[in-house]
């Protein structure tokens, strides 16, 4: 497993103090399958999945029906994808679905949802940014490789988020096999 990476690091005090999450990693994946092996190949290793997000839009379909719904406290999915979305919401840790003006439906599971709805009722979206993308900005990643990572989002890539200490986030790295 090789995928594009970008790295990028909140520095203490930089932050409001809810937003400190210390080191952060963003992988970037041409497929659900990619994607969904990357998560199960950290979850394998004990990375800790309340510290992981993945985000995506890849769930076209133009003969099955695509839903998402709640019961209790998981989310559950039917249609095309619902094998992908089903088992990455059974492994991660709080799930969403928007639709993002600029990126169209999207998709995310894990700690980013919190990020994106505080980037929705902070009225933080500003400067053309997505929702998606101020909360990546608010995590640390800077500006100009979240524009990258809108546009990946945007092509039907997905993208998985790491975060933790600085070395929580470097065993991520190593694990799936991304540069430092």
């Amino acid at each position: 497993m090789n995928p594009s990476t970008t790295t990028a690091t909140v520095a203490a005090g930089t932050a409001p103090p809810d937003r400190m999450i210390g080191d952060i990693t963003v992988s970037m994946f041409q497929s659900q399958a990619d994607a969904e092996a990357a998560v199960r190949s950290l979850q394998a290793a004990g990375f800790d999945m309340t510290k992981l997000s993945i985000v995506g839009t890849d769930y076209r379909t133009d003969s099955h029906v695509v839903g998402f719904y709640s019961t209790g406290d998981r989310v559950r999915t039917w249609g095309g994808v619902g094998a992908f979305w089903g088992s990455v919401w059974g492994m991660l840790f709080g799930a969403a679905f928007f639709v993002i003006p600029g990126i169209g439906p999207v998709l995310v599971a894990g700690p980013l949802v919190a990020a994106i709805v505080g980037a929705i009722e902070g009225a933080v979206v500003v400067g053309g940014l997505s929702a998606v993308s101020a909360a990546l900005i608010s995590l640390g990643v800077p500006r100009n490789s979240v524009l990258d990572l809108e546009t990946a989002i945007k092509a039907g890539k997905y993208l998985l988020v790491a975060h933790g200490t600085p070395g929580e986030v470097e065993r991520a790295r190593q694990l799936l096999g991304s540069p430092a």
